[in-house]
């Protein structure tokens, strides 16, 4: 890679790290080429850009977004051959990775940078899967909110067939 080259990789990159708010360093080294084509594809339908780069390119990027961004922490993780996995969702690359591992022993996680959260090491995959998407948590937000509301309208229907009930037996005593 010549240095125009790398330039161009660095700015690429530099600009990825600046406006992705989720991204996992991992190490998918021994897996063969067949198994790399088959995890790009995984990500590919699942909307999770797979890119393998050199660390000290990914290092300059991230440099470059550090005070920003605050990704000192993840420079530990840049060692031995790194693949970033970029995406919108910050559970979708853990849960694609221990779905791949079902078969393989590979990627495993070396770091992960969610919304300026920083999550260090593989041990981290189990609680980054449990992490709710957006529209997760808006979905949340809205059965809570109506949670209350139906309790209120089945006590205004409840109560409406009591006094219907109540001015029936009324209306009987009198006549």
């Amino acid at each position: 890679m010549n240095k125009v080259e790398k330039t161009q990789v660095i700015s690429f990159l530099t600009d990825k790290f600046a406006n992705s708010s989720v991204f996992y360093l991992t190490d998918s080294s021994k897996l063969t080429v067949e198994q790399i084509n088959k995890l790009r594809g995984i990500c590919y339908e699942k909307d999770v850009e797979f890119k393998v780069i050199k660390n000290t390119l990914a290092r300059l990027a991230l440099e470059a977004n550090d005070e920003e961004k605050g990704f000192e922490p993840l420079y530990e993780a840049l060692k031995g051959p790194t693949a970033i996995m970029f995406s919108e969702t910050g559970n979708l690359p853990a849960r694609i990775i221990s779905e791949f591992r079902k078969d393989y022993d590979r990627p495993i996680l070396k770091a992960a940078y969610i919304d300026s959260s920083v999550y260090i090491g593989d041990e981290q995959l189990d609680t980054l899967k449990s992490i709710k998407s957006k529209e997760e948590l808006i979905g949340d937000i809205i059965s809570l909110l109506q949670s209350p509301l139906k309790t209120v309208l089945g006590s205004l229907q409840s109560g409406g067939n009591t006094i219907t009930g109540l001015l029936k037996a009324l209306e009987e005593r009198a006549e």
